[in-house]
């Protein structure tokens, strides 16, 4: 394969403020930017994609050979997990976006791939990032899970895939952060151990509560963004995007004080929509919460159906706070 020409620069970072998120499909101009060593721009003739480790018989398949094959469409959440240098900074980068592709199963199954190992996705972007030289960028996850529901995307929302966003292909695994949905893939590796990678065992790692041991960040938050404050008769009118990576079973909003978001005791049930897209998806929420005197701010906060429900503050997933007077400019 040819060399791939990078747009000049370090980090490519860009997110739309969050009320360009309000459409229950995110077009794709409003879909957050990320490109930890710039931006690839793959040639789609000459791409093709490597299949190879503890396979029985390595492969590799050319764009015209994978649209062929029968396709698949999802619609699902991609988000960023964040700066991983500063996981405890809250972030708003996400989207709902419809993807088509291949199931990454089919591809397996043509290589006579096993059932369970690690799956190492590596791109073609390459460069350096935090003072560290890498030649790819490299993302290992649990075969069984891809096997289950990774996709080869090729288009979102019925186009071709932009070269920000990974042209010509990308690997999607919905219900997992951004990073593991390696852009400008070029290969998948069988394996039965982790690779030692700046991206794999260095950043974008976190302990669990309870736990000792810092584990791969995979599997979404629950999460809430507010894309719109309104003014109306009783109050402020509070429209918003929940999410998890299992179903969102609530989402509780509040009007409270500058700098007090825990909102004492004025959390309101707030009304949900069905999920846009799969399981995966995004889900609306709606509330008209009082307007308590001397609150100047709104903030929302999911639950899903494991438990969990998002920290006030502190986290890359805490409640969003909005100023009930401005809602144009949210804080974050």
């Amino acid at each position: 394969m040819a060399t791939v020409p990078m747009e000049p620069g370090e980090t490519t970072k860009w997110q739309p403020a969050p009320g360009r998120l309000s459409a229950p499909t995110t077009p794709v101009d409003d879909l957050y930017v990320i490109g930890h060593f710039g931006i690839a721009h793959v040639p789609a003739d000459d791409w093709g994609l490597r299949v190879d480790g503890l396979v029985e018989r390595p492969l590799r398949v050319g764009l015209a050979e994978l649209r062929a094959m029968p396709s698949v469409t999802v619609q699902a959440v991609l988000e960023c997990f964040g700066n991983p240098l500063r996981p405890d900074e809250p972030t708003r980068r996400a989207g709902n976006v419809e993807w088509r592709g291949v199931p990454v199963a089919a591809v397996l199954d043509q290589a006579g791939a096993p059932g369970r190992g690690s799956l190492w996705a590596a791109g073609l972007d390459s460069g350096v990032f935090d003072g560290t030289p890498c030649t790819e960028y490299l993302k290992d996850l649990p075969l069984d899970v891809v096997r289950e529901r990774g996709v080869l995307a090729y288009e979102m929302n019925g186009a071709p895939l932009t070269a920000e966003h990974g042209h010509p292909v990308r690997l999607f695994v919905p219900g997992y952060f951004g990073t593991n949905n390696v852009k400008w893939l070029r290969s998948l590796t069988v394996a039965d151990h982790r690779p030692e990678h700046l991206f794999t065992t260095t950043l974008y790692l976190r302990t669990a509560p309870g736990g000792t041991t810092p584990e791969p960040v995979r599997d979404l938050d629950v999460n809430s963004i507010i894309t719109d404050v309104r003014s109306g008769d009783r109050g402020p009118e509070v429209r918003g995007w929940a999410w998890s990576s299992s179903e969102i079973v609530g989402v509780d909003v509040a009007v409270v004080r500058r700098g007090a978001p825990d909102a004492g005791d004025g959390w309101q049930d707030a009304d949900l929509g069905p999920v846009v897209g799969g399981p995966y998806g995004w889900r609306r929420f709606t509330a008209s919460p009082g307007l308590a005197s001397g609150a100047d701010e709104v903030t929302a906060r999911a639950r899903d159906a494991a438990g969990r429900h998002q920290p006030l503050r502190g986290a890359r997933n805490a409640c969003h706070v909005v100023a009930v007077r401005d809602a144009a400019d949210p804080r974050t």
